[in-house]
């Protein structure tokens, strides 16, 4: 498609302010704050969105109003008047770049934690608790909706007077729409009750404060929930009188649409999907709110690709669609698309790792873009290097197509040694399974990146010292992975089977299958799928207190639903001990660590999942050549500084291992590791 008739790139008028195309990044909160305060790393965070070509960078999913809003998930902080001066800074830098920038503000309500911040009481319209957070609010009173509506529009003259080009109000799972749901609202009139109109009377006195205060010619948009989707709450016929309200009253310029309900965590997966689930789920809701209002409408829901975005606007389904997950993985979309460059865009392969760091306290880093959030150390794209050096990687799983890939940007000669007759190591294991088919695009995108770089590949061959050193190599990159550890127990350990067995299909699936799960991440679960699947009675047992604590709450959810929907059980707290044989099916030995409990259980077959354990003969074997006989300085690495060690001066290559060749981790870790890393060679 040429670059002029592509709806995506046409520009979008917005009440007073042009928006120069039709994608934007909607609000979210990668957790980058520092006390509350969006400094230099999350300013940089999006300004190289800006720079990367997106119309509109919407800043801090749920910025807090109050005190009694305190930080959920290292949520901003606009009820303090210092904020001011960063979020001028920030919409400074990104107007500098063309992007508008807009801000989300809210009152969490239930949604957080008496516990932080200044330990007050959570406030909302009744006592209902929300599961997500455990919390149980205090219920509103009058002075705390007077409170409350100042905060807002104190925070909204805040934003103002930073240059925000405009705000959004949150009012899905927060306070405003904690008093528009029956289910969240026993409030007597006139702030409750059975009517509507009550039940808004407090996100419409909220706007009316704001407008007085910003004025009529600041953008005021509501991210609203149009149908919550559960019994007894707000149903899609609310949810067109409650579009329909907002656009009545004339303070609001804009509706950005949300389906679904995010109290818990298998709530929050069906509004925000992850992989294995449908694609833009609620793209022909939105649609239908927008042809029912006539009203500008923007709209965001696992819209990971560019075709997709393309559809919704050239359908008139939405004024401007989001790509907030596909800009965490490539924040230069538009500006590859604008060069016709699709084919060069990183996929977002729908993880969720992002999302579900944030949720557990952690800041967002994308699977395979380890260099967003990091942007004041880590490039999106490397320079060229000075001159060009032979650089040999060994393996060719995430880790090692990272060192190839970026060796090969910075302009290097580079050569890969593959021992498996395809590249992927463990994520191509992953993909195997159809809900994580998606996993492959971490490799495949990298694959086709190594190839216009004329990054050269061996596959079949394992590498060893001699076949490294014939290649005359300035660089060496182990990447090597790690072999499952099954090697646990006090005995019996060759009678058990690992979960790579299983995902692979080495290992037959048994009937009565224990999974014992020590190292709590996908590999488990996955082959405890693969197994239920299969037909086999499967128990999860791990000594932890939760299981799959590695996996997070919003990947864990489909895992739970097909295992619960095939009577899988388990067990949390128990350790694996010792296997052996007892006729034609095995005996397993059970203990716990917390106390001398022990019990004995009856399988046909035991799957172990304990990580790797290094494959690193080959770095062991070059150690002694290399100039830093593989050596590292941790301050520049953390710095983003090259590495300078030279530890044997007359060794003819640096040497590094990365990723599970070092120890058992992930593949963020060490793509993470390859990347900065090889941004220097």
């Amino acid at each position: 498609m040429a670059v002029a008739d592509d709806p995506l790139l046409r520009p979008y008028r917005l009440k007073h302010l042009t928006l120069r195309n039709r994608v934007m990044l909607t609000s979210h909160e990668p957790a980058y704050a520092e006390d509350g305060m969006p400094k230099a790393r999350y300013r940089a965070y999006h300004v190289e969105r800006a720079k990367g070509g997106v119309a509109l960078t919407m800043t801090a999913g749920s910025a807090s109003v109050s005190r009694d809003s305190p930080p959920a998930f290292d949520n901003l902080l606009v009820y303090k008047d210092e904020v001011v001066p960063w979020i001028r800074e920030l919409t400074d830098a990104v107007h500098g770049h063309g992007a508008a920038a807009m801000i989300q503000i809210t009152h969490l309500g239930r949604r957080t934690r008496w516990d932080k911040g200044d330990w007050l009481p959570v406030v909302s319209a009744s006592h209902r608790r929300e599961a997500a957070h455990r919390t149980f609010p205090k219920r509103v009173e009058d002075w705390d909706v007077a409170r409350i509506v100042k905060d807002y529009a104190d925070a909204a003259e805040r934003m103002k007077a930073g240059g925000m080009d405009g705000i959004e109000l949150e009012a899905y799972g927060h306070l405003i729409d904690q008093f528009w749901s029956p289910l969240t609202n026993d409030l007597d009139p006139p702030w409750g009750g059975a009517k509507l109109e009550d039940r808004m009377r407090f996100g419409f006195e909220t706007l009316k404060a704001i407008r007085a205060r910003v004025g009529a010619d600041f953008v005021v948009g509501v991210r609203f929930v149009a149908d919550e989707t559960l019994e007894g709450g707000l149903t899609r016929q609310d949810g067109f009188e409650i579009a329909r309200r907002l656009k009545a009253s004339g303070l609001v310029d804009f509706l950005n649409v949300i389906r679904g309900h995010i109290d818990t965590d298998p709530g929050l997966t069906e509004v925000i999907p992850l992989q294995g689930m449908p694609a833009s789920p609620h793209l022909d809701f939105a649609g239908e709110i927008r042809a029912a209002t006539a009203f500008p409408t923007f709209h965001a829901a696992r819209i990971a690709d560019v075709a997709t975005a393309r559809h919704a606007i050239a359908e008139g389904k939405v004024d401007m669609v989001g790509m907030t997950r596909a800009h965490i993985a490539d924040p230069h979309v538009m500006r590859k698309v604008i060069e016709g460059r699709e084919d060069d865009i990183r996929p977002c392969v729908g993880a969720t790792y992002c999302l579900d760091r944030i949720y557990q306290g952690g800041p967002a880093h994308c699977i395979h873009n380890a260099a967003t959030g990091r942007e004041l150390s880590m490039p999106h794209v490397a320079a060229r290097a000075p001159a060009r050096k032979r650089v040999v990687v060994v393996g060719a799983g995430p880790g090692g197509l990272e060192a190839a890939r970026v060796a090969g940007e910075r302009g290097h000669d580079v050569l890969v040694f593959e021992a498996a007759g395809a590249p992927g190591g463990q994520l191509r294991l992953a993909s195997l399974s159809p809900r994580r088919r998606e996993m492959a695009g971490v490799i495949d995108w990298r694959m086709a990146q190594c190839e216009k770089r004329r990054v050269r590949f061996r596959f079949g061959v394992w590498a060893e010292a001699d076949a490294v050193l014939a290649e005359k190599p300035d660089v060496v990159v182990v990447a090597t992975g790690g072999l499952p550890h099954v090697d646990v127990l006090e005995r019996g350990n060759e009678l058990v089977v690992s979960a790579w067995d299983v995902l692979a299909g080495d290992a037959r699936p048994g009937a009565n299958v224990l999974v014992f799960d020590d190292a709590g991440d996908h590999v488990g679960l996955q082959a405890a799928e693969s197994l239920a699947k299969a037909g086999a009675k499967v128990e999860v047992m791990t000594p932890d207190r939760s299981f799959a604590p590695e996996v997070m709450g919003m990947n864990l959810v489909p895992y739970v639903r097909e295992l619960q929907k095939r009577d899988a059980t388990f067990t949390v707290a128990w350790r694996l001990k010792s296997v052996e044989r007892s006729g034609n099916g095995l005996l397993a030995r059970v203990g716990s660590d917390y106390g001398d409990a022990e019990r004995t259980r009856a399988f046909d077959q035991v799957v172990v999942n304990h990580g790797t354990v290094p494959l690193d003969e080959l770095y062991f074997a070059l150690k002694p050549l290399s100039s830093n006989r593989g050596e590292v300085a941790y301050d520049d690495l953390v710095a983003g500084r090259p590495q300078s060690v030279r530890t044997n001066p007359g060794g003819a290559f640096s040497l590094f291992r990365i990723g599970d060749a070092v120890a058992s981790r992930n593949a963020h870790a060490a793509i993470h590791d390859a990347l900065r890393l090889m941004k220097d060679v």
